[in-house]
């Protein structure tokens, strides 16, 4: 028997390509009775990105500080995609799907370690993201994000290619 799809997690680099993904998540959790966990990832930032002369307590405080704002203005980006895309896909598949969104995380790490440590805590039943789609760019996605969470995922991973222009209505 094919386990219940309950539990999805939705990972979102709020690309078009995500957008498209976002469609399938929803549709996914509506034919399941389920619910949605939307994920974003921010890099870790670089120290050797700073110069030289920023070392010390004053590099910690300036990374701190940049970290929590990407990170609060990466929650708002989200919040206001997530209406946007909700906007769009109530108008193909009708019911709101807002109430579908169970919880909106935003977390510092690697996209493919976020997103399979995430699946496991939040005890999620399938991973849903998007991929390019189109010649090197989707070999260089799918082998590196998307390629890390297939291949390490224990759970079902829906990776979801951006459609051509002549069959997509998703213009986000």
């Amino acid at each position: 028997m094919i386990p219940e799809i309950k539990n999805i997690l939705y990972a979102t680099d709020l690309s078009e390509n995500s957008a498209y993904a976002f469609f399938y998540a929803v549709d996914m959790a509506k034919m399941h009775n389920g619910s949605i966990v939307i994920l974003h990832t921010i890099e870790p930032i670089d120290r050797r990105s700073y110069d030289e002369g920023g070392k010390g307590i004053g590099l910690e405080r300036v990374l701190r500080k940049a970290k929590e704002e990407q990170s609060e203005n990466a929650l708002d980006e989200i919040k206001r995609r997530l209406q946007e895309f909700c906007k769009r896909t109530e108008t193909q598949l009708g019911a709101p799907c807002v109430e579908l969104v169970s919880k909106i995380l935003v977390l510092l790490g690697h996209p493919a370690e976020e997103i399979l440590k995430t699946a496991d805590e939040e005890g999620s039943d399938a991973i849903v993201l998007g991929t390019h789609g189109k010649g090197f760019l989707r070999q260089t996605f799918l082998g590196s994000v998307a390629g890390s969470v297939l291949e390490r995922s224990r759970k079902p991973v829906f990776i979801i290619p951006l459609p051509s222009e002549k069959k997509s209505d998703w213009n986000f």
